[in-house]
């Protein structure tokens, strides 16, 4: 779960960790009310889930409240698109509205678990700003990198390393440590997936700021952070997926037109593998879930034919907690109610199987069934084609 960036700020700030003073913005008028009392120029940051703003035109220091009006004229309520959220982009519904830093060292500095080693690793660079991502790519050697078990401490070896990653001079190596162990207990505390600093600086002041920030929380961790889960921008994804995570199944959408509907993540990955192998393009991943109830189906139907790219369902259900009969009636039921109007396809495995199938064909409903997954991925496919 991804926050936006004032909302980072508010927990790093609530943790003794210096950000710079800021406003959030939700008009173009207040927009030039806040420019105004801070009486000085101001970064002002269009607020959405995705990294590479700087590049796309979403931030912008200006120099008097007219400029900030003008900014907040040309970016409010508007989509902000970038590298990291192409093709459709993110709405800009908040601005924030910050002082300015005067900067003597950009750096960059980041937590994350890492899949790969099943630990945390924590990032340092003496190289901060838009394009850190390019700069690791040229040098590796510029980029510091400690592991971390989640149950362990960071070792006095592993602190300095870090420190001296960044390049920062010996007096300063102090509050960076205390800075560190601050974050390092906090990405802890706070069941948190990634916390990246991007520039953390030096003022002229000698100060260590966060002049940006983004957080991930991990999705799992939701219950023990209500407050934070409450305050999520379900503006900031796609309609179809927001709606689905509210009705307790998983979606994903993606490009193609042939519709998923499958219970079990394994499952339905390798059904839209099949789907790709036979020759067509999933439209979405949907995960209904082991104990799928025909209210369930019925919403997840909704949910497919809400994309106009779809042109064929395919539903593939393994009958374990649940009798086929029973998952064959509610998908008989689903389509009455929902009006499906396209072909669907449908693979039934387990308990009951024969019965399920039966009740299907007795339907007198546009579904067609198949005896195998591979059987109904290359149907799917068919169809697609007849459909065009």
């Amino acid at each position: 779960m991804n926050l936006h960036e004032y909302q980072a700020k508010e927990l790093l700030k609530s943790n003794g960790i210096r950000v710079p003073k800021s406003k959030i913005s939700n008009s173009i008028n207040e927009t030039f009310l806040i420019a105004e009392q801070f009486q000085s120029k101001v970064a002002i940051k269009a607020q959405i889930h995705s990294g590479g703003r700087g590049n796309a035109g979403g931030i912008k220091i200006t120099s008097n409240p007219q400029e900030a009006k003008e900014f907040a004229t040309s970016i409010l309520n508007k989509n902000l698109l970038t590298k990291q959220n192409k093709p459709h982009g993110q709405p800009v519904n908040q601005l924030l509205i910050e002082e300015t830093i005067s900067i003597k060292q950009e750096m960059y500095f980041s937590i994350l678990i890492d899949r790969k080693s099943e630990s945390i690793v924590l990032i340092t660079s003496s190289s901060g700003g838009m394009d850190i991502e390019e700069i690791a790519n040229k040098d590796k050697n510029s980029i510091t990198k400690e592991y971390c078990e989640i149950n362990s401490k960071l070792t006095s070896s592993q602190i300095n390393n870090l420190a001296n990653g960044l390049n920062i001079k010996s007096e300063l190596h102090k509050k960076f440590k205390e800075f560190l162990l601050i974050f390092f207990k906090f990405f802890k505390n706070s069941d948190l997936s990634l916390l990246e600093i991007n520039p953390l600086v030096i003022s002229d002041e000698d100060e260590i700021i966060a002049v940006d920030c983004k957080i991930s929380l991990d999705d799992n961790s939701r219950f023990r952070h209500q407050e934070i889960s409450q305050s999520y921008d379900w503006s900031q994804i796609d309609k179809k997926e927001a709606e689905a995570f509210h009705s307790g199944f998983s979606y994903v959408a993606l490009e193609g037109n042939i519709g998923c509907m499958v219970n079990g993540a394994g499952l339905a990955m390798a059904t839209m593998d099949l789907i790709k192998l036979s020759g067509g393009q999933p439209a979405n991943f949907l995960d209904v879930g082991g104990g799928a109830t025909p209210e369930t189906v019925s919403k997840a139907f909704k949910i497919l034919l809400s994309d106009d790219n779809v042109c064929v369902v395919l539903v593939n259900i393994f009958g374990g907690i649940m009798r086929c009969d029973i998952i064959a009636e509610g998908i008989i039921s689903a389509v009455k109610e929902v009006g499906v109007k396209i072909p669907i396809v449908v693979r039934l495995e387990g308990t009951n199987v024969d019965l399920g199938k039966k009740i299907l064909q007795k339907s007198n409903l546009n579904i067609i069934s198949a005896d195998s997954l591979t059987d109904a991925a290359k149907k799917s496919v068919e169809l697609t084609i007849l459909q065009k």
